[in-house]
């Protein structure tokens, strides 16, 4: 994945420099095949002959350099995520979370579930338990494990993370009123750092919650626009790369935010449903 986003970026100011991949095999005593796999993310460039292509490209930003010469670095990096034999099973699930990991942005839509680094280990639980792949008890601790260990791109990288969660997702009945009570009340907490914007979309916006399905977008360093757009389906998790995709997705997150709630009376929000949820557990108890 790293790979593929560095390749991406050379070839983007390759094209925009209007010259060829035999200009730029020239360039680093290469070749045409070594060019086209390193734009492919087939194989990732060196350190060095990133700097030599942006040199020939005319690029002249340094953070650039600093950005895609770190990336080249980071290529065969080892993940936290390769300790995990489910990850490295599910191969769109390993590129999900490489994205995850390195991104500065993260925005996602979720209208059924609460967002995957929102999730509390009991939420978490009571999903795999439902899963018509993980039934080993080993197998559901393990997801848990990995969901902890990503809450802490936002909890302790600091990644600026906006989510827009349409509200059954947050008021349908959990498997137990504690686990829905602890998950709201999670969820008020998050949204409140200073890096988490949390917005909830009302009901009554059943047009503007079914311009799409879930999806998580991801923007890197200084870049002005998504690289990335993911989303889960019942077998494998699919990602989108290509520039109109990236565009329809913005636009479809925008219109989700300009409908929703805002974070202030989203949290207002959030706080009369743990209310309600903590008034209804009462009586039944």
């Amino acid at each position: 994945m790293r790979s593929r986003r560095l390749g991406a970026a050379l070839k983007r100011y390759r094209e925009a420099a209007k010259l060829d991949q035999q200009h730029a095999a020239d360039h680093i005593v290469g070749s045409t095949t070594k060019i086209s796999r390193i734009e492919a993310g087939q194989v990732s460039a060196r350190p060095g002959d990133v700097r030599l292509l942006l040199e020939l490209y005319g690029v002249e930003d340094r953070e650039v350099y600093q950005r895609l010469e770190q990336l080249a670095r980071d290529s065969n990096k080892r993940g936290w995520w390769l300790d995990f034999p489910w990850v490295v099973k599910n191969e769109g699930f390993a590129d999900f979370v490489t994205l995850e990991t390195d991104a500065t942005y993260i925005r996602t839509w979720q209208s059924l579930f609460i967002p995957g680094l929102l999730q509390t280990d009991a939420y978490i639980r009571a999903l795999m338990e439902l899963s018509p792949t993980l039934h080993a008890p080993e197998a559901i601790e393990e997801a848990v494990a990995i969901r902890q260990a990503r809450r802490k791109i936002i909890e302790d990288n600091g990644a600026q993370y906006a989510a827009v969660i349409w509200e059954p997702a947050l008021t349908a009945p959990m498997p137990s009123r504690k686990t829905h009570s602890d998950q709201l009340l999670h969820i008020h907490q998050v949204a409140q750092r200073q890096n988490v914007s949390l917005q909830v979309l009302p009901t009554s916006e059943w047009q503007t919650a079914h311009m799409s399905s879930h999806f998580v977008m991801f923007n890197f360093a200084s870049e002005p626009a998504p690289q990335a757009v993911a989303f889960d389906t019942t077998s494998s998790t699919v990602i989108l790369e290509d520039v109109e995709d990236m565009a329809k997705h913005v636009q479809i997150f925008e219109r989700l935010r300009s409908a929703a709630l805002t974070p202030n009376q989203s949290l207002t929000f959030i706080q009369r449903v743990i209310k309600d949820v903590s008034e209804t557990e009462e009586e039944a108890g």
